[in-house]
């Protein structure tokens, strides 16, 4: 059994670094110290600190290198005119729309060609509904990020440069060939001389050379298409900058393995995820050694069921975990294709390669969960100005035509049936909607978007029913309920109440839901709702349960108040009729409700009225609590006096009225 540990304190964030000579972004030997949480490796003297993208140092690099930059763009252009003039030529003879699929198939296969600053171009491409249109976004998710191996001799001599020592001295056993290879580097499987079987990954020679110049050229041309051609509405150099961010940090194995320490220590404790450890005495900026997994890709069922594994929880395992990444802590994997999610032989879901990481920030995570509710709620006004402050729609934009855009693509979302829809037909149709209006994409969502279209793509196949929203409602139901959040209350509010009505088949559902929710406390939101509910903050919420409350008193006390008055007026000589009046359709629906809600109360893991006692006690002599109290009993007691008084001094006319139709008909 291989126990995972971490390296102590790994930093939030990497050192700063400073180029020496201010310019060049691929020949130079930049050295500082190690990061003091990092085990030095092998040969720490020869350990080249990591070199951040900077768009301005690379242009002024290579402004003094022009036929550097000419030569490549020839290369570049050989294969790549042929595909514009076949696109042109499907213009002129009008096929262009019949010819759409198989040219998209021709880009895919030509950004394959052309290397791997264009194969990573096209994967971030392939979540940019704003830029390219629907049968592209198709094609180009498809991208496979694969490259034939370069020789061993080239990687033993990396091996040698960054740790230190020949391979040979420092692992006991190395695979004779890479058993992977991707566009940035390949992989090989070893053993450590101490007997751990791990994985080695190792960069590709010149890779920061051809992807530098690659992105100062694509950096120019999309700087000229951003001023020129009115169709661009996305700021394209600052997607370049985002995308030239991502690739270098993802060429910085170091950063690599900050970033699997990271998740560890925000994931690693989820029941049944493990992630691989780092060792980081042989790992350095261009060489990594992780522990090696034995594992099965999900997308391989029966071999996962031969071994006892059920597939589909592990599948719910992930769901439940990325949901934890996207909107509770914010670091998620931005990558989870089949070859990085692998099913253990202990029943675990693993999780590999660290390199393509992202954050969304808490105004970004409450503002998707806002986004939810609205579209349960059918509030597509509310979802446009969601999307105006997640940043996809400028303030100024007109949402007028959008926010019946937005209703038509949520056509069929209604209430719970939220969570049986599918995420890649919603973002189809979101894609269509946000080619077709003033969108511009923000990169975390596109990376949000191609984690769980994944995700989702890898469920289906283990089993066609199942549902990613339908899973994740449960998280999103226990978050609105325990969340302190203010924003989140607003929610929880905007959920629950209708035109000043209180909706008792939502709260119902939201209970039922969040039950199902592993981490869902009863007791939390027991004491959470009281805190709330007695504050300042839960006034609006407050005002209106009293309300609905004193209603349903109301309800049930009508049959024995009028009972009562009843006897009372034969007491003191008034002529009665005992006709029991019956409760609204209304206040019947609300007391069933009620009796559910209990019901699904009593249900809920961690109910226990042992338990409860005591924080009864506790609530009865909470200060908010008895404020509460009493506003609901000066309300009961308002009614009741006024309903008493109604039901004593009742007109003498209803009852002679009907003593005289009694005459009238002997």
């Amino acid at each position: 059994m291989i126990v995972k540990t971490v390296s102590p304190n790994p930093p939030a964030t990497k050192p700063e670094v400073v180029p020496e000579n201010g310019a060049q972004p691929s020949n130079m030997n930049l050295a500082v110290p190690v990061h003091p949480t990092h085990k030095a490796p092998v040969n720490s003297q020869l350990e080249p600190e990591t070199l951040r993208y900077n768009a301005q140092e690379i242009k002024a690099y290579y402004q003094s290198r022009p036929l550097q930059v000419l030569q490549r763009i020839i290369t570049v252009l050989r294969p790549t005119v042929g595909f514009v003039f076949g696109l042109w030529w499907d213009s002129k003879r009008g096929i262009a729309v019949k010819s759409e699929h198989r040219r998209a198939i021709q880009l895919r296969e030509l950004l394959t060609q052309l290397g791997p600053a264009y194969i990573k171009i096209g994967q971030a491409l392939s979540t940019r509904p704003d830029l390219v249109p629907p049968i592209y976004l198709d094609e180009l998710t498809k991208l496979q990020d694969q490259l034939p191996p370069f020789a061993n001799e080239i990687a033993y001599q990396f091996i040698e440069e960054e740790l230190g020592d020949t391979p040979e001295n420092i692992y006991a056993e190395l695979s004779p060939q890479p058993i992977a290879a991707a566009s940035l580097g390949q992989v090989y499987k070893a053993k450590l001389k101490t007997g751990e079987e791990v994985a080695v990954k190792v960069q590709r020679p010149d890779l920061r050379e051809r992807i530098t110049i690659d992105l100062y050229i694509l950096r120019r041309l999309a700087a000229w298409a951003q001023k020129k051609v009115k169709r661009v509405r996305s700021d394209l150099v600052g997607i370049l900058d985002e995308l030239g961010d991502r690739i270098f940090e993802e060429m910085d194995y170091i950063h690599e393995g900050e970033n699997a320490e990271r998740f560890y220590k925000l994931y690693g404790h989820i029941k049944d995820i493990y992630v691989p450890k780092i060792y980081w005495e042989y790992t350095n900026r261009r060489v990594l050694t992780m522990e090696w997994i034995n594992g099965t890709k999900l997308t391989q069922p029966k071999e996962i069921a031969a071994q006892g594994i059920d597939a589909r929880y592990l599948i719910e395992v992930g769901v439940q975990c990325s949901l934890r990444q996207l909107l509770e802590h914010g670091f998620f994997h931005a990558d989870p294709h089949p070859g990085n999610l692998l099913a253990t032989p202990e029943g675990k879901l693993a999780y590999l390669d660290f390199g393509m990481m992202s954050e969304v920030k808490p105004p970004q995570r409450y503002g998707l969960i806002e986004a939810i509710v609205h579209v349960v709620n059918r509030d597509f006004e509310g979802l446009a100005y969601d999307y105006v402050k997640l940043d996809f729609l400028s303030p100024d934009t007109d949402l007028t035509p959008i926010i019946p855009a937005f209703g038509r693509v949520f056509a069929d979302a209604q209430g719970a049936s939220v969570a049986q829809l599918n995420i890649k037909s919603i973002t189809d149709e979101l894609s269509a909607l946000m080619y077709e209006y003033p969108f511009r994409v923000p990169p975390y969502y596109a990376l949000i978007i191609r984690s769980l279209v994944t995700l989702e793509g890898i469920a289906i196949y283990i089993d066609p029913n199942f549902k990613v929203l339908s899973e994740a409602y449960p998280y999103v139901a226990k978050r609105l309920l325990t969340d302190p959040s203010v924003e989140l209350r607003t929610s929880l509010r905007d959920l629950l109440f209708k035109e000043g009505s209180f909706r008792w088949n939502r709260l119902e559902n939201l209970l039922k839901n969040a039950r199902k929710n592993q981490d869902y406390d009863l007791n939390l939101v027991l004491n959470q709702a009281v805190d709330f509910l007695s504050s300042e903050r839960g006034s609006f919420i407050r005002d209106r349960l009293v309300d609905e409350f004193v209603k349903t008193v109301d309800a049930l006390g009508k049959n024995v108040l009028h009972n009562f008055t009843y006897l009372l007026r034969e007491q003191v000589g008034i002529t009665a009729v005992n006709q029991t009046p019956a409760a609204t359709v209304e206040q019947q629906q609300t007391l069933e409700h009620i009796k559910r809600i209990l019901t699904i109360l009593q249900q809920t893991r961690g109910f226990d009225p042992a338990k409860l006692a005591p924080q009864v006690v506790q609530v009865v002599f909470n200060p908010g609590v008895q404020r509460l109290g009493q506003q609901i009993a000066n309300q009961l007691l308002q009614k009741a006096v006024a309903k008493l008084i109604r039901e004593l001094l009742i007109s003498e006319e209803v009852v002679n009225n009907q003593q005289q139709a009694t005459l009238n008909n002997p």
